[in-house]
């Protein structure tokens, strides 16, 4: 039976230290059954940071939003139905 591995010095999970005679990280309880690893899963996604809001951008085609071109192509069904005098 091989010996658990030793703890690391920073959780991978939650980012607190963790004492070395530690069975489980204390604040998260990541463990060696969950794995101690020595990077998170999360690392490398190249997710937005904690300390600045996420910015979305709206949906868009050429620049235009699409509620835009939304408008113009209702507009543009409307005026051709006028001139056919369906309208």
């Amino acid at each position: 039976m091989t010996p658990n591995p030793p703890p690391p010095e920073e959780c991978a999970q939650c980012g607190a230290e963790i004492p070395r005679d530690a069975k489980s990280c204390p604040e998260c309880g990541a463990d060696e059954r969950t794995g101690w690893r020595e990077a998170s899963i999360y690392d490398g996604l190249d997710l937005p940071g904690g300390d600045e809001p996420a910015v979305r951008q709206p949906k868009s085609v050429n620049g235009i939003a699409w509620y835009w071109w939304a408008a113009g192509v209702a507009l543009a069904i409307l005026l051709g139905l006028a001139f056919l005098g369906l309208l």
